[in-house]
């Protein structure tokens, strides 16, 4: 199986290094400066799950011939654009797309591009950075990747990924619930990224405020009633370990979104908090969404206007 995995950075270097640890054909699509970087250094892991330097075989999207088996994309939302541009060339009448990006609206328009049957639903749990020296850097012990069909089948191409991620140092499941799982985690991120960016603290934080309990419970309960709108009600095993997570005490823990926007960078607002947004029922109130949804418009209007 060739694969093509989109951007080397923290996500796609991961996966993408640890599928070519395990002996599969992987090749990334990078910019020509991290396409000299890897060809002289390697690409190199670091985690307490076993490090690894790899010899990664890039292509730039000027260079980009052929058709792949699989494409991964681990892409940021507000660059999904330029990657669909630059994927085109790699996407054949039997290339599946797997996109590990957060919430939903990245399916509609790699559909519009690229038709719904090349198009797979997928997420992934795991907390990693570039280090200085651009290696990756896994933060955590947590490193799953889910992907399925999104009409819940077990088709083959699923289940030839399926054979490929086998023996990847990194836990792989392929869901016939996959959109289900997708919103479960949506529903999760959108409410830790808009508390945490609204109160610019971690959970723990938040928790020791005057308010911040019921705060937090409202934000997920905004979220929870999105879901449920669109026949995707959270479990109560899933909302019970959400809500545990979301108000632990002492916890460190903050979206990426957040500290993206205290370094001053770009932020998926529109694509994890707004589409939520925008899916609601007519009416809806949804009020602490929405206030977290305005408070990162106006950061990035700020950004903008000082850009």
């Amino acid at each position: 199986m060739r694969i093509l995995v989109v951007g080397a950075g923290a996500t796609g270097g991961y996966f993408g290094g640890r599928l070519l640890e395990n002996g599969q054909d992987v090749t990334f699509l990078v910019r020509p400066a991290r396409a000299e970087a890897l060809a002289k250094h390697g690409l190199a892991i670091r985690s307490a799950l076993g490090d690894a330097t790899l010899r990664a075989p890039t292509v730039t999207a000027d260079a980009l011939r052929g058709s792949y088996d699989l494409i991964l994309l681990s892409c940021k939302a507000y660059h999904l654009p330029q990657v669909i541009a630059d994927v085109a060339p790699a996407v054949g009448e039997g290339t599946a797309i797997l996109p590990l990006l957060n919430g939903m609206r990245h399916l509609d328009e790699l559909d519009a591009r690229f038709g719904a049957a090349r198009v797979l639903g997928g997420l992934c749990v795991i907390a990693a950075t570039l280090g200085a020296e651009g290696e990756v850097r896994h933060l955590n012990r947590s490193h799953s990747l889910t992907f399925g069909e999104r009409d819940g089948s077990r088709s083959a191409r699923a289940e030839r990924i399926a054979e490929a991620m086998q023996g990847a140092n990194f836990e792989s499941r392929l869901s016939t619930g996959v959109l289900q799982d997708m919103w479960d985690k949506w529903v999760f991120l959108a409410s830790l990224a808009g508390m945490t960016c609204l109160m610019r603290a971690p959970v723990g934080d938040i928790m020791a405020a005057p308010g911040g309990l019921d705060a937090m419970l409202s934000m997920l309960d905004d979220c929870c009633q999105v879901a449920s709108d669109h026949g995707h009600a959270l479990s109560e095993s899933v909302l019970s370990k959400a809500r545990g997570v979301l108000t632990e005490e002492g916890s460190t823990l903050s979206a990426s979104m957040m500290r993206d926007l205290e370094q001053g960078g770009p932020v998926e607002a529109d694509h994890v908090v707004g589409d939520l947004i925008a899916r609601a029922a007519p009416g809806a109130s949804l009020s602490m969404l929405r206030t977290a949804y305005a408070h990162l418009k106006a950061y990035e209007n700020r950004r903008a206007r000082q850009a």
